[in-house]
C-alpha cells in the first residue's frame, strides 16, 4: 500500500483545484530513466486504468498501475519545503540506492 501524508494530500488538492476540467485523480508511477535506472512520475488523470489500484485519501483518488506497485508498495509520499526548494518526497523502503542528485533510484 502507498501512503500520502496529510501535507502531501493538501498540496495535491491545492494543485487539483486549479485544473479545468477537474481530473478524476492523480497517477503515481515508476518509469525507467535517470542515472540510477528508475524515477517517479506524477500526473493528473481523467480516469484510472483497467488494472490500476485506486487509493482514496478523502476526496483525493490516487491511481497506481500494477508494474509500478511492485516498486511503490510500502512507500510514503510527503510534500516538503526546504531552503533548497519544495516538492514531493518519496520515502520508499524498496529503494536500494539513489543517484547523486536524488532524482532517480535503483531497487
Amino acid at each position: 500500500m502507498v501512503q500520502l501524508t496529510d501535507v502531501a494530500v493538501g498540496k495535491v488538492n491545492e494543485i487539483l483545484a486549479t485544473q479545468e476540467p477537474k481530473p478524476a485523480g492523480l497517477r503515481i508511477s515508476v518509469v525507467g530513466g535517470g542515472c540510477s535506472g528508475f524515477s517517479y512520475s506524477m500526473a493528473f488523470e481523467n480516469s484510472p486504468g483497467f488494472l490500476d489500484k485506486t487509493y482514496n485519501f478523502g476526496d483525493l483518488k490516487i491511481f497506481i498501475d500494477q508494474a509500478s506497485m511492485l516498486y511503490l508498495d510500502g512507500a510514503e509520499v510527503d510534500y516538503v519545503e526546504t531552503m533548497e526548494g519544495s516538492g514531493f518526497k518519496f520515502n520508499n523502503p524498496n529503494v536500494k540506492s539513489t543517484c547523486g542528485c536524488g532524482s532517480s533510484f535503483s531497487v
